[in-house]
Formats: structure tokens, C-alpha cells, sequence
């Protein structure tokens, strides 16, 4: 592994130090045309490998060496890299591309972007923040993946590929400690067993302190926020130069206490539910107010025990490769479970809760992949995937809420929760003409989910009117099924690509709690097929982009529009006297314009010069929200106003300069700041439309490479401004202040590893 900063800052703008190729797909014939130079990339956005700079649609691609020395040790940091791309920690990872994101975290709801580990989509949010250690690349394709990619990429999919193995002797060690406790410590051997076979062993540990400060006076301890270890064993067979068996096992213990939230009264004044009696004719705004870190970091609320978190993932995967001349057949199959077992505190400190959930999914996928020589290539596949999840939510002494003194907790046992896809798709190309081809895709779809579950409370045993009292019954069972497509066409020109495309993108909708009526349902059931339901939201993209090289300057440039139709917004609240439920809606739709631009500029030898720029106008063209107390409701007019996590304008400029030393060591000197403007964080559910003000963010860092790439040691600092960065907002319920999430405030620290 090359510890090169600059080579590692061209790797995030997709011309960077090349990783080992990927083995698992067959190669298109304009990698043969053109190897990657110092600074490209070989990808498999498109499930063949072709170089970055020469596929044509909006990625960015980053080494694993990129990370590495970006600091980037979980998703949560891929926004600092990636245009126009939030993941922020709420009930697991919420991904937002492009202002497309989905709010729906519970074992029910879907994500908008598809996060994929080797190929594998990974359903469950919380399943998703995994530690970035021993990884060839990520890739994060931008706008909706309906071919290829087709489940659940409305906004755009993730990409993570783990280091394969390889047929020699190596390993090491990369360690990283800095403020807040935090240890990130990565160990690896690469063992070839023979000429066929080899085998790579990888290690993690990842923990740090929480960088909330507990200032409610209770004795509890938020330390370490995480304390997770992993292990993955992947295997490569090699039998044959046409066949490959790549297997992959990973198991991690995810601990921590994980409280993550502080009240919004410290960023805000003025916040208050819209009142259906007032007059009012738009969201509640509150004032924002700026302190030191600290006081905003600070958490009030007392906890009413200790909280914890004790979840465990695990998983299996298989990808075969054949090569038999006129194709090449791949299968890639994927088991995987996860637990869940939570303590925690809610309703502005009010009430202990408890979480409990078992996950399992499995997934089967076939592809054949033909041409790549010649004028004319094709992929075409089948898909499976079910899921399946128990879990119970519980809120305990519960009286609050309004129940009796007997009732010992409230909650959602839900179990089970089942989602099944079935999917078939085919992508070609055909170059018409040298340098120029055509490309369309198609997928179909079909989504069925199901659940049973109920809304109870529980009671002391012996006490009346029983242990466990059904309040209401949450079964519900749909189908849904979509068509979507994609054609393109793009141009190898003499200074770079030129691309342009109109795809679809499509998401399943789902269910609330409740039960349908019918003559032949429970009296519980009341619900109306309207109400109960929602439906799937589906975005049409329009897009054209180039990539261009000039001498010493790279430079991507992507222009977007959006037609996003239903999209599926989520709210927490008391609607009907539920107590705490969760409430999915469909918007009537947004429109999403935006022109992204981003590149590298190499100056003189051994300097780095990198930018990037980015407008975005994302907003509802046709959008009612309503708020109901009571008997009472008020609805106001959300058209025209931005969607949540999508600032207008956002870019990044940076410096990377190499001084080489006698010997054949290096010194890498970098600096690097991101601005964001103001974005929206609106509490649908109230009616109040919280935001983040316009800051910026500086990094800095220094690096000894010794001769070789032996060694290296370095020193970081990120965020030097200490801003402390809003990610979610919330009015709580039950007339609590509620709660706000930050992203990480400053941390620095310094690095060492070492290679053999």
C-alpha cells in the first residue's frame, strides 16, 4: 500500500493510484484501450471493471489508501468526499444523494440509497455502519440505479469492495489514536496457500469516547460512544485463468452506550408546534443562536438508567466466475444476521425504553456478461432477495403516556416483518460509431411485504384486566411491481467523455400501523386501504456530464434534473393517541436541479491543487403536510420549500505537496476546507423547519512515508474550526424540547502502520 497523501487526494476525485484490479467481472474493452494512468481508477460501477474517467455516469471512487489517509474509518465520513452526499446516524445510517433520502429506519422502511458490501445489499440501516478497514475502493454512484442496481436506489447506491486476496506474503498493521479516546487499529496477513488458492485474514478495532458531554447531573457514564471489534476471512480460488471463487465471512460486536442527542434548546429559541387554532400560514422558524462547542455538545436530560448497546453482524458471501468464451456467468449469493439489543432513554428523559430485534436476509444473483471485444456488450440477470426481522420496541412506565398505573410498558412487538424482491434485468451497449455508444437498460421488479405485529401494554402478572392488553393489530400484507429503464449515449472525445442519460429509479411502498377492514377483519381493523398504505415513489433523471483531461488538469463536470414523484417521508408522533408511533406519508412531488463540477490541478511536480463545486436546488413542487391535534388540523403549503440535507451551494479546495527526501522517503504535507450553505432539517410532524446555518471545515495533516513504504507516521487534525454540525432536529413529543444530532466536532490525533 502506497501512503502517498497526494496520490491518496487524487484517488477521492476518481484519478487516483490505481488499486489491484478487481478479478469478479469481465472487463471492458476500453480498459485494454487505455490502462489507468497515476491518477484513474478502475471501477465496477457497472458491474464490468472499466476505468473511472471512462464511465459514463456521476461516481466518485475512492482507494483504499484514500481513506486511509482521509481519515475515513466509517460512512458517516464519505459526505467530507463525496458531492452532494450526506450519511448521518439516526435509527442506522440515513443516506441522502442529491437531496433524495428516505426517513424510515424501522424494520419495515427501506432505504433510497442501495448500500452494497461486495456486491451484497445490505437492507437494514443499522446493519449499514460498518468499519472501513482493509478495503480496496469505495464507490458512490449519484442518481437512481433502476438497471442494474434496481433495488432501492431512488438516490443512488454506495459501493464497498474489501481487499481481495492475494498469491503472495504480505500484511500489516495501520493504527490510529487520537481525542476522545478513540482507537482505530486495523491488523492483516495475506497467506497463499498454493498457486489456486489464498487466504486473507483482517482484524478491527474501533472505539472512542462520546463527544456528547453528560451536564444532567445523573451518574451515568456515556463512555466509550462505540466499542466494536470485527474479523473477516475471504478465500480466492483460482483453479483456472477463466474460473474464480471468491468467499467472504465477516463477524462483529457492535457495543456502546450510542447516546448521540442533545437537546435543541441549544442551538434554538422559539421552537413550537404550528397550532391548528392559530392562523398561521407557514412553519414554525426558530431562531438559531451560536455558543461555544462545547455548551452545544452538552447534554441535559437525565438518563433514567444505564444505556447500552449490545448488537452483533455477521454474514457470508460467494461470487463465482466463469469464463466459457462467448460470456462470462457470475453468482454471487449472500447470507447474513444481525441482533439488536438496546437500552435507552426517550420523551425528553421521561421514560427508560428497551429494543430487542433479530435480523436475517439472504440474497441470490446471476448474471451473464457478453462481448467487451468487440463493438457490442451485454449484461443480463435475475435477482432474489427476502428478508426477514422480529423485533420489540418497549417504552416502560408508560403512565405518562397516559395509561394506567397497572400498565408496566407500552410498545410494538412486530414479528415477523417480511420483505421479499424478485427482480430481472438486461443493460447493452453497441458503439455505432468508433468512440460513440448507445446503451439502454431495463429491470422489472416485484416487492411483496407482509407483517404481523400489534400495538400493546403489558401489566404486572395477576393484575387486571391481564398481562398483555392488544390495542391495536398491525398486519398488513402488499405487493407492489415497477418497471424501470435507462438510456444512454456517450463520446470519447480527444479531451475526455462526454455522457448523457435519462433513467428511472424506483422504491416499494409499504405499510403503517394498523390492520385493513373488511367484512371479514378484526374489529380493530379500521383502517382504509388509503390510510393504512402508502406507495412507492419513483424519480425520472435527466443528466449529461463530461470528463475531461487537459495536460496537468482534471476536471468532472454533471448537470441533473429530477422529476421525484410520492416520495415516502416519515414522522414520529401521538397521531390518533398512538402514543409513539411512526406515521409514512407520500409527498405529491419535487423537482431537483443541480450541476455538479470537481477536479485536480497539478501545478508543478509534487503539488496537488484539488476543487470542487456544487449547486443544488432541491425542493417540493407539490407538498401538504398536515398537523392534527385532537380534533384539530392545520395543513400547510410546503411548495417551493427545500428538501431536508440539501444546501443550495457546497465545494471544497485543497493543497497536497510532496517533499522527497534522501533515501527514497517522502514528507506529504495537506490542507484541505469544505463550505456548506444553510440546509434544512424541517420536523415534518410539527411543522417546524429547524436548519444548519452555512459553515466551514478545515483539515490538516503531515506524513513521513519511509523508503519503500516500509512505515509511515503522521499527524491529523480535523475540523479545526470546531464546528459543530447539525444532522438532525426534532420537537419532542408530549411537550418536551426534543433533540438535536451532530456530526463529529474536532478530533485529532496522529497515525502509524507499517507493511511486509
Amino acid at each position: 500500500m502506497k501512503y502517498s497523501l497526494l496520490a491518496g487526494a487524487a484517488a477521492v476525485l476518481t484519478f487516483g493510484s490505481a488499486p489491484a484490479l478487481a478479478q469478479d467481472t469481465q472487463p471492458d474493452d476500453r480498459v485494454a484501450r487505455e490502462e489507468p494512468t497515476s491518477r484513474d481508477i478502475i471501477v465496477t460501477a457497472n458491474r464490468i471493471e472499466t476505468l473511472a474517467s471512462r464511465t459514463p455516469i456521476a461516481l466518485t471512487a475512492v482507494s483504499g489508501d484514500g481513506l486511509a489517509e482521509a481519515g475515513v474509518t466509517n460512512p458517516t465520513q464519505l459526505g467530507e468526499l463525496v458531492p452532494n452526499l450526506s450519511i448521518v446516524r439516526g435509527n442506522g445510517l440515513q443516506i441522502t444523494i442529491r437531496g433524495v433520502t428516505s426517513t424510515d429506519g424501522t424494520e419495515k422502511g427501506d432505504p433510497s440509497a442501495a448500500f452494497n458490501v461486495n456486491g451484497v445489499y445490505i437492507a437494514r440501516p443499522q446493519a449499514q455502519e460498518v468499519s472501513f478497514f482493509d478495503i480496496e475502493r469505495v464507490e458512490v454512484l449519484r442518481g437512481p440505479q433502476g438497471t442494474l442496481y434496481g433495488r432501492n436506489s431512488t438516490a443512488g447506491v454506495v459501493n464497498l469492495i474489501t481487499t481481495r486476496p492475494q498469491f503472495d506474503l504480505s500484511g500489516g498493521l495501520d493504527l490510529t489514536y487520537g481525542n476522545y479516546d478513540s482507537l482505530f487499529a486495523t491488523a492483516f496477513v495475506n497467506l497463499p496457500v498454493n498457486d489456486t488458492l489464498a487466504v486473507r485474514l483482517a482484524g478491527n478495532i474501533d472505539r472512542r469516547d462520546n463527544f456528547v458531554i453528560n451536564g444532567s447531573g445523573d451518574d451515568y457514564n456515556y463512555d466509550p460512544y462505540k466499542k466494536n471489534a470485527a474479523v473477516r476471512v475471504s478465500m480466492l480460488w483460482e483453479p483456472t485463468s477463466d474460473i474464480s471463487l471468491l468467499v467472504v465471512g465477516d463477524y462483529a460486536e457492535l457495543k456502546g452506550t450510542r447516546v448521540n442527542t442533545v437537546p435543541t434548546t441549544n442551538f434554538f429559541t422559539g421552537a413550537a408546534p404550528v397550532d391548528p387554532a392559530g392562523n398561521d400560514t407557514g412553519p414554525n422558524v426558530p431562531a438559531y443562536f451560536d455558543s461555544d462547542a462545547e455548551a452545544q455538545r452538552t447534554n441535559t436530560t437525565i438518563q433514567q438508567w444505564e444505556p447500552y448497546n449490545n448488537n452483533s453482524d455477521k454474514g457470508i458471501s460467494a461470487e463465482l466466475n466463469w469464463d466459457f468464451g462467448p460470456a462470462t456467468f457470475t453468482y454471487l449469493g449472500s447470507y447474513r444476521e444481525s441482533t439488536r439489543d438496546a437500552h435507552s432513554t426517550i420523551g425528553g428523559g421521561v421514560n427508560p425504553a428497551t429494543f430487542e430485534g433479530d435480523y436475517w436476509q439472504t440474497s441470490q444473483e446471476a448474471r451473464l456478461a457478453f462481448g467487451g471485444d468487440g463493438p457490442f456488450s451485454a449484461q443480463v440477470g435475475a435477482y432474489y432477495f427476502k428478508e426477514e426481522s422480529g423485533i420489540a420496541f418497549f417504552i416502560l412506565d408508560p403512565q405518562n403516556l397516559g395509561f394506567p398505573p397497572f400498565a408496566t410498558r407500552f410498545g410494538f412487538p412486530q414479528d415477523p416483518t417480511i420483505a421479499i424482491n424478485r427482480s430481472a434485468f438486461g443493460q447493452a451497449t453497441y458503439e455505432i460509431v468508433p468512440n460513440l455508444r448507445l446503451t439502454g437498460g431495463i429491470r422489472y421488479s416485484n416487492d411483496k411485504k407482509s407483517r404481523v405485529g400489534a400495538t400493546v401494554f403489558d401489566t404486572t402478572p395477576g393484575a387486571v384486566p391481564g398481562d398483555r392488553v392488544v390495542l391495536q393489530i398491525n398486519d398488513a400484507e402488499r405487493t407492489f411491481d415497477k418497471v424501470t429503464w435507462r438510456l444512454g449515449v456517450d463520446y470519447d472525445s480527444p479531451v475526455g467523455l462526454l455522457y448523457a442519460s435519462v433513467s428511472t429509479g424506483y422504491k416499494a411502498g409499504g405499510f403503517n400501523d394498523g390492520c385493513l377492514a373488511g367484512p371479514d377483519a378484526s374489529p380493530q381493523c379500521v383502517y382504509t386501504e388509503d390510510e393504512l398504505f402508502y406507495q412507492p415513489e419513483t424519480i425520472t433523471a435527466y443528466e449529461a456530464g463530461a470528463k475531461f483531461r487537459f495536460g496537468d488538469v482534471n476536471l468532472n463536470v454533471t448537470g441533473f434534473h429530477y422529476d421525484y414523484s410520492g416520495l415516502q417521508l416519515s414522522q414520529i408522533g401521538d397521531f390518533g393517541g398512538c402514543g409513539n408511533c411512526q406515521l409514512t406519508t407520500n409527498a405529491a412531488g419535487a423537482k431537483i436541479n443541480g450541476v455538479e463540477m470537481d477536479g485536480s490541478w497539478e501545478p508543478v511536480d509534487d503539488l496537488l491543487v484539488r476543487f470542487g463545486l456544487n449547486w443544488l436546488d432541491a425542493h417540493y413542487s407539490d407538498y401538504t403536510p398536515s398537523r392534527v391535534v385532537r380534533a384539530d388540523a392545520i395543513t400547510l403549503d410546503f411548495s417551493d420549500r427545500p428538501l431536508a440535507r440539501s444546501p443550495e451551494w457546497s465545494g471544497n479546495l485543497g493543497l497536497s505537496y510532496t517533499r522527497y527526501l534522501n533515501g527514497g522517503a517522502n514528507l506529504v504535507f495537506d490542507v484541505g476546507t469544505r463550505f456548506s450553505d444553510r440546509y434544512d432539517l424541517t420536523d415534518i410532524a410539527n411543522l417546524i423547519a429547524y436548519y444548519q446555518p452555512s459553515f466551514t471545515k478545515t483539515d490538516a495533516s503531515i506524513t513521513y512515508n519511509a523508503a519503500e513504504n516500509a512505515f509511515y507516521i503522521g499527524a491529523f487534525i480535523e475540523n479545526i474550526e470546531d464546528e459543530v454540525v447539525l444532522t438532525s432536529a426534532g420537537y419532542g413529543n408530549r411537550g418536551s424540547d426534543g433533540v438535536a444530532a451532530f456530526a463529529d466536532p474536532q478530533t485529532y490525533g496522529i497515525r502509524a502502520g507499517f507493511r511486509f
